[in-house]
């Protein structure tokens, strides 16, 4: 099998299951009570923290540990907008994960907030100048993500950053699918949301950075635990995991991104040589080196994605996160995609062991699968 969908999740690392072992065997204390077994769950606690605060560049404090990306994604939207907010105007983008468009409704709809979208152009990055025309003296948020899921563009975080900064609004950044590939530093956010999965954690743990000068309204209430910010008994295994998998990311991650990106543009330029008409989505210089979206007309996206699971290799749709939807992804709609046009598209997403190889022998399989797929169509 050769697996291309590493946007969706990564395989856990050996080395992350060999950090978590011991606190899900012997050492196995709640890090909230005051006993020897409590005391050492307790000290790795921190100690997976400090590791998380120093690969995000931020104090310890300003660290809390969630169940997902999904959570740190709340956490910082509802958090941020409902704590004092110094107005009810929040702006994003129409090509964010479903995390951040669910919260920005749900603010709409049951505290009065009044929600703008900031304009894209047809390789999905924002239009700077629109950015500055919706800032407002009482705009409470600004939420964006660094790279996108399902294209794989990246936007100029610092860029955001700066002018986010210039009129005093907070800002959000989802990292969820750059986090590891991209240096987290340079975003210049104020609030900053990742996911263990798509590092080489497990699934069920994340992690937001917010500095501390933000106040955030808890999301989950109950014994104040991470600062107050999310209460619930610590999962101490899992936060463990998740800083081995940052530091392991940030060891080799400069090199890991270079070769990736080549991988992924060997890709490209082997499917466009032998598919003229398959149209790839997203910038072409500026995305993640790991994310490669095409479009191929006259096919359903999803007859493709069974072909090439036929032929042993294991791609995506589109986004995994809209659990059951079969409409047309949000995200090529709104870069002018016709709906019809946006259900021919497959995503494929490298990881850190794929190769040149893996490449070839995705697209000779892709070759296989579009043409079946057509003459499925054609019956």
């Amino acid at each position: 099998m050769i697996y291309l969908d590493h946007a969706a999740t990564t395989p856990v690392r050996r080395e992350v299951l060999e950090a978590m072992w011991p606190y899900l065997t012997g050492e196995f204390g709640n890090a909230s009570s005051h006993h020897e077994l409590g005391n050492v769950a307790s000290a790795a606690l921190k100690k997976a923290r400090t590791d998380v605060a120093a690969w995000f560049g931020c104090r310890a404090s300003e660290v809390t540990f969630t169940s997902g990306g999904t959570e740190a994604i709340n956490l910082a939207v509802k958090g941020i907008a409902l704590s004092a907010p110094r107005g009810r105007h929040l702006v994003t983008t129409p090509l964010e994960h479903e995390a951040t468009l669910e919260s920005f409704d749900y603010l709409r709809r049951f505290h009065g907030f009044e929600v703008e979208f900031v304009r894209v152009d047809a390789d999905g990055r924002i239009d700077l100048a629109h950015l500055v025309e919706l800032l407002r003296d009482d705009s409470t948020l600004v939420s964006v993500s660094a790279a996108n899921n399902e294209i794989g563009t990246l936007q100029d975080s610092a860029a955001i950053s700066e002018l986010c900064r210039a009129k005093g609004v907070p800002l959000h950044v989802d990292a969820v699918q750059a986090a590891g590939w991209i240096d987290l530093s340079v975003l210049g956010a104020d609030a900053i949301s990742i996911s263990g999965h798509k590092l080489g954690a497990p699934k069920g743990v994340g992690a937001l950075f917010a500095r501390s000068r933000l106040r955030l309204e808890p999301v989950i209430h109950g014994g104040g635990q991470e600062g107050g910010r999310r209460s619930g008994t610590e999962n101490v295994a899992a936060a463990v995991g998740l800083a081995t998998a940052v530091r392991l990311s940030e060891a080799d991650r400069e090199a890991r991104s270079e070769r990736m990106a080549h991988v992924r543009d060997h890709f490209i330029a082997r499917v466009e040589e032998r598919m003229p008409d398959a149209r790839l989505t997203g910038s072409r210089e500026q995305r993640l080196p790991t994310i490669a979206s095409f479009l191929f007309p006259t096919t359903s996206g999803e007859s493709v994605l069974l072909a090439l699971e036929e032929r042993g290799v294991v791609v995506s749709s589109g986004s995994a996160c809209a659990a059951g939807s079969d409409e047309a992804s949000h995200v090529l709609v709104a870069l002018g995609v016709s709906p019809a046009e946006a259900q021919t598209a497959v995503r494929f997403s490298f990881g850190t062991d794929s190769s040149e190889d893996d490449a070839d022998a995705a697209v000779d399989a892709l070759v296989a699968a579009v043409a079946a797929a057509r003459s499925l169509g054609t019956h």
